[in-house]
């Protein structure tokens, strides 16, 4: 994996192939973040990825200049190299080892961005529960949104404060807001 832009653009990353993950492709990253260019100030908001694996998409808001960023993920592999390369690179990067769902039924914060790229066998049912709990938790700023990246078989357009989706390959990125 490499960061497509920002201080450490073109920086490559090896994680260990022992990590259960499924990073984000180049192509997709490349195109979300263009979406996200548009709508939010990188140096003046807070994100949470769930689900993190390798700590890509953390990467990336890092290498922007986001200055508050935790990750969330319950394996314990993923969170120690997400510690070791924030250190490395001085991102300002929180992890937490946890369950996705257990952490949002018990955490706290407020974020301007949520992430999120679930395993692709997550049903819509699974996926509903997540993005309600995180909006009734307030986890979600008001003018805040949830991006979750799921696989191009899920429609999540019936889940509540679904705005749109958009397709990259195999990939979808779908947003809910306010």
């Amino acid at each position: 994996m490499r960061i497509i832009s920002g201080i450490y653009k073109g920086k490559r990353l090896v994680a260990p192939k022992s990590l259960p993950v499924r990073p984000t492709t180049d192509f997709a990253k490349e195109a979300l973040f263009n979406i996200l260019n548009h709508r939010v100030d990188f140096h003046e908001i807070s994100m949470l990825d769930l689900f993190a694996g390798t700590g890509n998409i953390s990467y990336e808001f890092a290498s922007r200049g986001t200055e508050t960023i935790t990750c969330v993920d319950a394996d314990f592999g993923c969170v120690k190299f997400i510690q070791k390369t924030a250190e490395e690179l001085s991102f300002p990067i929180q992890t937490i080892k946890s369950d996705v769902f257990k952490y949002a039924s018990s955490g706290s914060g407020s974020f301007d961005v949520i992430f999120a790229d679930p395993p692709y066998d997550f049903t819509i049912a699974q996926l509903d529960i997540l993005v309600q709990t995180l909006f009734d938790k307030n986890f979600v700023k008001e003018d805040g949104m949830i991006i979750i990246e799921h696989t191009k078989h899920n429609d999540l357009s019936t889940v509540s404060n679904f705005t749109e989706a958009r397709r990259y390959g195999g990939s979808v990125f779908s947003f809910f807001e306010n």
